[in-house]
């Protein structure tokens, strides 16, 4: 048993040879793409969802396709599509115009192609966020006279977001998972670095237990920061009964 644990503890050292320092490097890079992902998202789904309330016809089919198309092809499709044809296509412009190829890093296809699909659903969590404030509200900052831009900062924003934080909460745990897919694509984040680490040494129940303990870390850290963050916007307001 002894020998057991201290194979175990050498296997998940963060020293060579063991893989420790791997899955925590591995576990760093599925964070930076999460992150990276979500505030491209937001940044998305914001312009998408007042585009939508915007009154704009043409404008708001637009993000309807872009809703719907993102959230009914699978994140796996649109990586590998991006990543491969896309990139063959701009390189295939480039020769045309006598432009050396180029080729795209996978954390930047990564995060920009996780960050276009949380675009597609956060325009739908802030939509109903913004559509759940009072329209008196709205109206009564129109009346004093408050521009879109003073109106948004000033009234839609601190309204909409405790409305919006549990929907962004868990799309937040649905980025940090959807970014193992990124494998396909050869960059190295946790879901990689485990298989690595099991393939090289045959030990693959230790090291895939170890990644999700990492994944669960995340996630319970994620509640936290998630749960102040709420507790932070929704001060003054009653407590639900």
């Amino acid at each position: 048993m002894a020998a057991a644990r201290q194979g175990i503890f050498e296997l998940l050292s963060p020293y060579p040879p063991g893989w420790g320092g791997t899955l925590l490097a591995g576990a760093v890079s599925t964070i930076a793409i999460s992150a990276g992902a979500f505030l491209i998202g937001l940044l998305l789904g914001t312009g998408g969802a007042l585009g939508k309330l915007s009154g704009n016809r043409p404008l708001r089919l637009l993000l309807d396709l872009y809703t719907t198309a993102v959230r009914a092809i699978p994140e796996l499709i649109l990586i590998v599509g991006l990543y491969y044809a896309g990139m063959d296509g701009l390189n295939r412009l480039l020769a045309t115009v006598r432009l050396p190829h180029i080729e795209v890093n996978g954390f930047v296809v990564a995060v920009a192609v996780l960050g276009f699909v949380q675009g597609a659903y956060m325009t739908e969590v802030l939509r109903g966020a913004i559509l759940a404030i009072p329209a008196g509200d709205i109206e009564a900052a129109k009346a004093f006279g408050m521009g879109p831009q003073l109106r948004f900062r000033r009234i839609i924003l601190p309204a909409l977001l405790p409305n919006a934080l549990p929907g962004l909460a868990n799309l937040w745990m649905s980025v940090t998972k959807d970014s193992a897919l990124v494998a396909v694509v050869g960059y190295q984040e946790l879901a990689l670095a485990t298989r690595l680490a099991g393939a090289s040494t045959k030990h693959y129940f230790i090291f895939f237990l170890a990644a999700a303990f990492l994944y669960l870390a995340l996630t319970l850290v994620s509640n936290v920061v998630f749960s102040l963050i709420e507790r932070h916007v929704r001060r003054g307001q009653p407590k639900p009964a």
